[in-house]
């Protein structure tokens, strides 16, 4: 490949990076933590491509001489690059979720903190998982909560709400998984974010893939939410 194409290609996929850090574009692929990595990796690239122009265009003749004997297929290494500044990917959804076994709830060292303050409180898959199937609930007595998440299918046909749990990026995301009883979103398509508000269920499950226990929400009202900024845990 020239230093031409080279220089061409790291400035598009250098652009592509930078354009997805400075927007939500970003949390698509990877944490929201590693943002600053993200932009100076994209800087870095974009460097190396001007300083490979500046000296291509500063040697020319050799540069010319060098390109006339290589093929010009490395010029399609520009396709996924273009594609990366022009579409943006959907967030991991159902399809994953179902064929991705449950995380695995955390037990903690010490006695749950109790919840905030407010009814309904705002609490995350992982950590609502966590109190139902370590603590029993007790953290979460005689009060409210709201699970934000996206539906997914159980293998026996039941909705579930699901939200991806990343390490680093989504190539390892994996999901988090709820079972609904109550009033729960019946006739729901799948990938449909929601918003579920309910009170700590003692019924338990297992996750088919992965035979991971699984929690369960008592489901009194849900409302159908727009996908968040960040839609990963």
């Amino acid at each position: 490949m020239s230093k031409l194409t080279q220089a061409v290609v790291m400035l598009l996929f250098g652009g592509a990076i930078l354009r997805a850090s400075f927007t939500d574009l970003y949390l698509r692929y990877v944490k929201e933590g590693l943002r600053p990595f993200l932009i100076g990796a994209g800087l870095l690239l974009v460097a190396a491509a001007v300083m490979t122009l500046w000296y291509s265009f500063r040697s020319p003749s050799t540069e010319t001489d060098h390109d006339h004997h290589e093929p010009r297929v490395g010029w399609l290494l520009i396709l996924p690059v273009l594609g990366l500044l022009l579409v943006a990917p959907p967030a991991l959804g159902s399809y994953a979720a179902s064929q991705a076994g449950s995380v695995t709830a955390q037990s903690p060292e010490s006695d749950y903190p109790p919840l905030p303050e407010g009814s309904p409180v705002d609490v995350g898959l992982v950590d609502y998982a966590s109190r139902a199937l370590y603590d029993a609930g007790k953290s979460m007595e005689n009060r409210d909560v709201r699970l934000t998440g996206f539906i997914t299918t159980a293998p026996d046909g039941k909705p579930m709400l699901a939200r991806m749990v990343l390490s680093c990026c989504a190539a390892d995301g994996r999901p988090i998984k709820i079972g609904l009883t109550g009033r729960a979103p019946i006739d729901v398509p799948a990938d449909t974010w929601v918003a579920v508000v309910g009170a700590y269920s003692p019924e338990k499950g297992k996750d088919p893939v992965n035979n991971v226990d699984v929690a369960y929400l008592e489901v009194k009202t849900w409302e159908e939410v727009p996908e968040p900024k960040q839609p990963y845990a």
